[in-house]
C-alpha cells in the first residue's frame, strides 16, 4: 500500500510504502506525483518504507514505467527505511533518475526531511565556493 504523507511544501511529495505494492497502489500514487510536477516543475520526494515487502509483478512494471516517465522530474529523493535491502534499493535506483538520492535509516527520518527542505542548490554552491577557494590559494582563476 502507498499512503500520502502530508508535507508543508508543494515542492515536496511524501509517501509511506508498506506491505506489498500492487497495480492499484500506482493508480493513486502516479497521478499525485504527476499533479505536483505539473504544478511545481521539479519536485523532491520522500519514500518511507515501513514493513515493506516489495512489489508484485504488475506493480514492478508500474514502477519501471514511473521511473522512465519521471527520470528528470525530481531534484532530490530521500528514502527512509530500516532494512539493509531498502538501503540497497536507494543505490539501485540512482541510474534511473537524475535526482540526488540518499538513504536514511528510520531512526534518522528527521534528517531526511531536513535534507529535502534544504535550500535548492546549497550543496552545489558550497562545492563551487570550495573549488574557488582552492584555486585562489593555488593562484588560479575564480569562476
Amino acid at each position: 500500500m502507498i499512503e500520502t504523507i502530508q508535507t508543508d511544501s508543494p515542492k515536496i511529495v511524501g509517501f509511506k510504502l508498506h506491505g506489498k505494492l500492487h497495480d492499484e497502489d500506482y493508480k493513486t500514487f502516479v497521478p499525485a506525483v504527476d499533479a505536483a510536477v505539473a504544478a511545481e516543475g521539479k519536485v523532491r520526494m520522500l519514500a518511507q518504507f515501513e514493513d515493506f515487502h516489495g512489489w508484485d509483478m504488475r506493480a514492478m512494471w508500474d514502477d519501471i514505467k514511473f521511473a522512465r516517465r519521471h527520470y528528470s522530474d525530481f531534484d532530490r529523493i530521500a528514502m527512509v527505511g530500516d532494512r539493509w535491502w531498502e538501503k540497497w534499493l536507494a543505490t539501485i535506483c540512482k541510474p534511473f533518475t537524475k535526482a540526488k538520492v540518499r538513504y536514511f535509516d528510520a531512526t534518522k527520518a528527521d534528517d531526511a526531511w531536513v535534507w529535502l527542505k534544504d535550500e535548492v542548490g546549497t550543496e552545489d554552491r558550497q562545492v563551487d565556493q570550495e573549488r574557488n577557494a582552492n584555486m585562489v590559494s593555488e593562484g588560479g582563476p575564480i569562476y
